[in-house]
């Protein structure tokens, strides 16, 4: 079922995450200052930059020693050579590369800039330059923390991690979920009816998806500070299917 209306919250009050923060705690704790609560049903969406802060996947550009492969690459992308050995460490290969833009499969099977490497709103107490990767399990990081949250709230509720990607054909970006726990990150509608009762065939939704860019529109992308959002208000239960199922398969893929 398609709601007729959504609710969409910013958690108020989630400090500067750090290495080690136990991310469910603060939610737990913001939430009660505030005066909100969770109700079953719910899907909190994490922004992927305080998951991979609270699990220690930040580096230290300093720490990296580039290749000679990284320093080639990093000359023709423009781009730092301690930064494109990161990239190539997180990858499997490099899908297109022209200056400002590096272009890889991640581990995960991610088609992604970077490999989902950042800087922006990563800062270093000690002045020097920080990179912060992506979280290594990403459906594992959303069922930890939907199981912390369950507990700590006494509520059945589901949980996204939510990354901003590109599209290769469209400009702009737009969140996606890169972990999901408690909800199904895919709806297969074929074999059920449209409006005139033709049998759909092909419309596969990516749920996840769209949650995670529905939560996108208050998280933002600069210097908001809202990296816990509530969407409430979802009817589409059934098996919990992580996000990970949503990458397409090789045998799948046209544009390779």
């Amino acid at each position: 079922m398609i709601p007729a209306a959504l609710e969409v919250i910013a958690v108020p009050g989630i400090p500067m995450v750090q290495a080690g923060d136990d991310l469910a705690l603060l939610v737990d704790t913001a939430l009660g200052a505030s005066g909100l609560e969770l109700r079953d049903g719910d899907v909190v969406v994490f922004a992927q930059k305080v998951v991979s802060k609270s699990e220690g996947r930040s580096v230290e550009l300093a720490s990296i020693a580039p290749t000679q492969r990284a320093h080639d690459i990093a000359g023709r992308v423009l781009k730092d050579p301690r930064l494109v050995e990161l990239v190539l460490r997180e990858s499997t290969r490099i899908v297109r590369e022209a200056p400002d833009v590096l272009i890889v499969e991640h581990r995960l099977g991610l088609i992604m800039a970077n490999a989902g490497i950042d800087q922006s709103n990563v800062a270093d107490p000690a002045g020097g330059e920080r990179a912060l990767l992506l979280p290594i399990d990403p459906d594992g990081s959303a069922e930890r923390l939907r199981v912390a949250l369950t507990q700590l709230r006494r509520r059945e509720i589901a949980v996204i991690i939510n990354d901003s990607f590109g599209r290769p054909w469209r400009l702009g970006t737009v969140g996606v979920a890169l972990g999901c726990a408690g909800l199904p990150a895919l709806l297969d509608m074929r074999g059920t009816p449209d409006l005139f009762g033709r049998t759909l065939r092909m419309t596969v939704v990516a749920y996840a998806d769209e949650v995670a860019a529905t939560a996108s529109l208050l998280m933002g992308q600069g210097r908001e500070g809202r990296p816990v959002v509530i969407v409430r208000g979802l009817e589409a239960r059934g098996a919990s299917v992580p996000a990970r199922a949503i990458v397409r398969s090789p045998r799948e893929d046209l544009f390779k």
